[in-house]
């Protein structure tokens, strides 16, 4: 985010008389951050299109949304931002740095609510019942979510950047800095007061971090109750050599600890790359905007790493997403295609869970809970 908030474009102080080797890493660098992100979620978004087992699920719809706000930081904000950093000042005026900063507030707010979308979607499906999560997910509230994480940014992105409600009360730092700067022409300087710092952080945000840990955390919670009664059941039945039921409890560990790594995982890659901006973001203000630039576009590059690292945490990790993958990077060849999960040799049964089909019958509830929480089909054991 282009610094909800981001004081100065112009990164001479840091790249002033820099090598050409550190020059030319620091091109690699933000290359192969784009190229990623953009190849990524382009794949995620071909993937659900052609990929009919996708598109029943209703998950995915969020999915293909966030890529597409994902693609869009990509293509519209990281390069600008990108050539600021090589060529050391801003050379596209003033007009275009709050059109961009604007695109920038935007796009990545969009993104972190699609997070949260997801999250809110992931615990109804699993720690609520079935009819519960069909009457709450109706494609109409889908649609409703999708078009809230699209419209509510507009309120802290355009509108305000535009009218210039961020620089109420703080014009006279923002003209010391462009005179500091050397020249209006080359700066693209955009500083916030304090209420905007404050309503821009608890929106993009803090309010989707605390919806996000509330969420991921009652999940975990209803995948270990289940697991417990499922072995509470599994004792009383009494059937099976004491193997077997070593055997069943490594099972049970081996899924709640995988369960807990991927809860870990999501929530961590997203505190790291956007907690270090928002509180940046939220403390500047209040020290006179003393943060040192190399710190910003520090904590702002490691948010634009959040754009890159969602088609792999929200789809990479899916296993009916990387079969998908194959297929179109194979050209559709017949083994990368999903088998029928009535074939033979299966262990369980077939039902339907969130709109797709999935293996169930003689799979620990563990197993279902990791199943409903990354909509993928468990190994049959």
């Amino acid at each position: 985010m282009t610094r909800v908030c981001w004081r100065t474009c112009d990164f001479s102080l840091c790249l002033t008389r820099d090598s050409m080797p550190k020059r030319i890493a620091l091109i690699c660098f933000l290359s192969l951050v784009m190229l990623m992100s953009v190849l990524g979620n382009l794949l995620v978004m071909v993937a659900v299109c052609k990929d009919r087992q996708l598109r029943k699920i209703k998950t995915n719809y969020f999915i293909v949304s966030l890529a597409f706000a994902d693609l869009l930081v990509s293509v519209l904000v990281m390069p600008f931002g990108a050539i600021e950093l090589v060529h050391q000042h801003w050379i596209y005026g003033e007009t275009f740095c709050l059109v961009r900063t604007s695109l920038d507030v935007l796009l990545t707010t969009a993104s972190i609510l699609h997070l949260c979308c997801i999250a809110l979607d992931r615990y109804y499906a699993i720690c609520c019942q079935p009819l519960v999560y069909t009457c709450k997910m109706t494609p109409m509230r889908v649609a409703l979510m999708i078009g809230g994480c699209w419209v509510i940014p507009t309120f802290i992105s355009f509108l305000p950047i535009m009218q210039g409600w961020n620089s109420i009360g703080i014009d006279h730092l923002i003209e010391q800095r462009r005179h500091s700067e050397g020249s209006n022409s080359t700066s693209c300087v955009f500083m916030v007061n304090k209420p905007y710092a404050l309503t821009c952080s608890v929106v993009a945000f803090y309010i989707p971090l605390v919806l996000m840990v509330l969420a991921y955390q009652r999940i975990y919670v209803t995948a270990q109750a289940h697991a417990l009664q499922i072995s509470i059941l599994q004792r009383a039945g009494g059937a099976g050599a004491s193997d077997s039921a070593d055997n069943q409890r490594n099972h049970r560990m081996r899924t709640e600890t995988k369960a807990a790594k991927i809860l870990c995982i999501i929530m961590g890659c997203f505190c790291l790359c956007w907690a270090p901006f928002f509180i940046t973001n939220v403390v500047d203000p209040f020290i006179d905007y003393t943060v040192p630039d190399q710190l910003w576009v520090a904590c702002l590059w490691l948010g634009y790493i959040n754009s890159m690292l969602n088609p792999i945490l929200y789809a990479f990790l899916n296993r009916t997403f990387r079969r998908a993958f194959l297929t179109i990077l194979c050209c559709g060849r017949k083994r990368y295609r999903r088998p029928s999960i009535l074939g033979s040799g299966a262990a369980c049964t077939a039902t339907q869970i969130n709109g797709s089909s999935h293996v169930l019958n003689g799979c620990s509830s563990a197993s279902k809970l990791l199943l409903w929480f990354c909509n993928t089909r468990p190994v049959p054991v």
